[in-house]
């Protein structure tokens, strides 16, 4: 049932066809009745909604369209006695609408996937274990649920209780699974594939990531882009005086040119088919809405028509750099040892970070664990607030932290130079002294995106200026824009400036697209020409954009311009197009070089044939490129070498 009422368009243009077909082989072997009758059934069925619709519309909106002059002609065409002529009209009228409801459903159909991914029910648990299946919609802020394994996450929350694997393909487009465990975020809609965890909500189910997506979607279907909107409007004045040139021509051909009244009327009525704006008005937004519908299959939401529109003119792109350009998190990068004993520094550097809970820390034990270093049992750790960590052990002190924490005349001039060229690349210098002697000097940095380059690079050589945002001091900022080929680097970047770099750089180039992912990027987001939101940054900045990269890949910032410039190209096509089937049939009409079924073919043939070429959008642009590494950095390894006095 769900099939037939989905194509319930194209079932009664198929009917309405056969019934013409039929119509056409008794032409003269039954009563002229029956052919009126078999005639009129095609008229009703084939034509019945396009009829509805366009006369509901008029009442609504008190303005005349395109399904008004079509059954006006198709009346005027039986009237004179072209019942088939009149039938044909309707029946491919009736195919364009049927075309142009394929590609409404299809864009709506990737909203029903997504709302068939929403839970209903969830296991609320309560203080002794005990579960009870409530609505998603009753669960509070700070609930306990239960997920057990092949279930669907049925609302936001944060893991207290146990490990697994959750497929989130359903958010952000990655078919490889992530491992979660105790504080990880999880996300309704997607998928626990492999342990039973305990989640305390955070938010309310209209709050989610996943109802956000949905109402962004909804939002993008009921937001027509300019060109649409133009022609929307200009559709009732184009209406109105293609009426008043039939009521000119059912008399003046007449007068001033002897034909006869049934001349005249078969002209003026082959005028109201030809003149009709079916092509015109179809010429965006099918198109519009395929372009939509592929960047959705892709990761990108687009919150209307008119920000795919605007994307084409952007001149230049901003970024903001952490958590944008770069993972948002800091890596360890370079390891430089004086010491023949590795393993033990090694062992005793993981074990002190291990033990603190500074970022830093956490990011030198992840790294050196990964590499396979082993935690120190019995090792005491005192961390130093501000400063670093120190610890006793195997009858050595040792200490890791800043500069002053490990006593500056203890450092060797070696050990000055890599800081100061280690500095130069923007990174944070930790060092690792024992015993008082500097023995390792550690540097971290919030490492750029890999996808971040080759997104610069495709943006650049479409002739985009790209410039990156920072509030990071100056040698910082430049050494990251370096690494990843931007053009302009604006460092030292207070939130609160960035909406008047925003104005300056839209004086400068026009259209400018901000690209963003926190709290501190909404204002400048709203400001831009199009605002881009990254999918795992905050709700805030989601809200304030006008487009959300739901997989955080900035290479989809690539794929959705072309995407527009695509979506530009063909709706210029189609519009081209249809004025110019438009000139033609209506000066071969006044020549009367063109009779009625001809002019019935012309018309709507090109009118089937704009919306056949809209849907080209539906179509990958290009194969998506397969990636053969790691875009999370949790692969990443630093550079450990020993450093050798001569």
């Amino acid at each position: 049932m769900q099939k037939i009422r989905e194509n319930v368009a194209f079932i009664a243009t198929a009917v309405s066809g056969i019934l013409i077909l039929i119509g056409w082989q008794l032409e003269g072997k039954i009563s002229e009745m029956g052919i009126a009758i078999i005639f009129i059934t095609a008229f009703i069925i084939g034509g019945f909604e396009q009829a509805k619709s366009g006369i509901l519309d008029t009442i609504k909106t008190h303005k005349l369209n395109v399904e008004l002059l079509m059954v006006l002609a198709a009346t005027g065409a039986s009237i004179i006695g072209y019942w088939l002529e009149g039938a044909v009209l309707i029946f491919i009228f009736s195919l364009s609408g049927a075309l142009e409801t394929y590609t409404t459903n299809k864009s709506k159909r990737e909203l029903t996937k997504l709302m068939a991914l929403k839970p209903k029910t969830a296991f609320l648990q309560w203080e002794k274990g005990e579960l009870t299946e409530v609505p998603v919609g009753d669960l509070a802020i700070g609930n306990l649920i239960l997920v057990r394994p092949g279930e669907r996450v049925p609302i936001d929350g944060v893991i207290c209780g146990g490990e697994t694997t959750v497929d989130e393909s359903a958010i952000n487009g990655e078919s490889m699974p992530k491992e979660k465990s105790n504080g990880a975020d999880v996300f309704g809609g997607t998928v626990n594939l492999t342990g039973a965890v305990t989640v305390s909500v955070s938010k309310t189910e209209g709050e989610t990531l996943f109802s956000q997506i949905i109402q962004m979607v909804q939002d993008a279907e009921n937001q027509p882009s300019e060109t649409a909107a133009f022609i929307e409007r200009f559709e009732d004045k184009y209406v109105k005086a293609v009426l008043v040139l039939v009521g000119i021509m059912l008399f003046l051909p007449h007068f001033a040119l002897g034909w006869t009244w049934n001349e005249t009327f078969y002209r003026a009525m082959v005028l109201l088919t030809v003149a009709s704006p079916c092509a015109l008005v179809a010429s965006v937004t099918p198109a519009t809405l395929a372009a939509i519908s592929n960047g959705a299959r892709h990761g990108i939401l687009f919150k209307g028509g008119v920000h795919l529109e605007h994307l084409k003119r952007v001149r230049a792109v901003a970024f903001d750099k952490t958590g944008t350009l770069t993972r948002g998190t800091p890596s360890l990068t370079d390891f430089i040892l004086e010491t023949e004993d590795q393993d033990e520094l090694l062992n005793v550097v993981y074990t002190l970070e291990k033990n603190s809970t500074h970022p830093l820390a956490r990011a030198i034990s992840d790294a050196l664990g990964r590499r396979g270093a082993t935690y120190l049992q019995g090792l005491v750790t005192e961390d130093v607030p501000g400063f670093g960590v120190q610890a006793a052990y195997a009858g050595h002190n040792w200490k890791v932290g800043k500069a002053r924490f490990i006593g500056a005349e203890n450092t060797a001039k070696y050990v000055d130079e890599y800081a100061e060229n280690l500095a130069k690349e923007g990174k944070t210098i930790v060092y690792v002294a024992k015993d008082n002697l500097v023995v390792a000097v550690l540097a971290l940095r919030d490492e750029a995106r890999r996808e971040a380059v080759r997104a610069i690079s495709a943006l650049k050589s479409d002739g985009i200026q790209t410039v990156m945002v920072t509030g990071d001091n100056e040698e910082t900022g430049l050494a990251i824009g370096r690494e990843i080929g931007i053009d302009y680097v604006i460092a030292g970047c207070l939130p609160e400036n960035k909406v008047a770099v925003m104005n300056d750089l839209k004086a400068t180039y026009g259209s400018v697209c901000m690209v963003g992912d926190g709290i501190n990027d909404a204002p400048a987001l709203a400001h831009a020409t199009v605002g881009v939101a990254m999918g795992e940054g905050t709700d805030i900045a989601m809200e304030a954009a006008d487009i959300v990269l739901m997989k955080n890949d900035l290479e989809k910032l690539a794929y959705a311009r072309k995407l527009s410039v695509r979506l530009s190209r063909i709706v210029k096509q189609n519009i081209f197009f249809s004025i110019a089937v438009i000139i033609s049939l209506v000066i071969l009409n006044v020549f009367q070089s063109i009779n009625l079924p001809f002019g019935v073919i012309g018309h709507e043939g090109s009118t089937i044939l704009v919306i056949l070429n809209g849907l080209r959008l539906l179509l990958n642009n290009r194969k998506s490129r397969q990636r053969t590494h790691s875009q999370t950095g949790e692969d990443f390894q630093p550079k450990i070498y020993v450093h050798t006095t001569p």
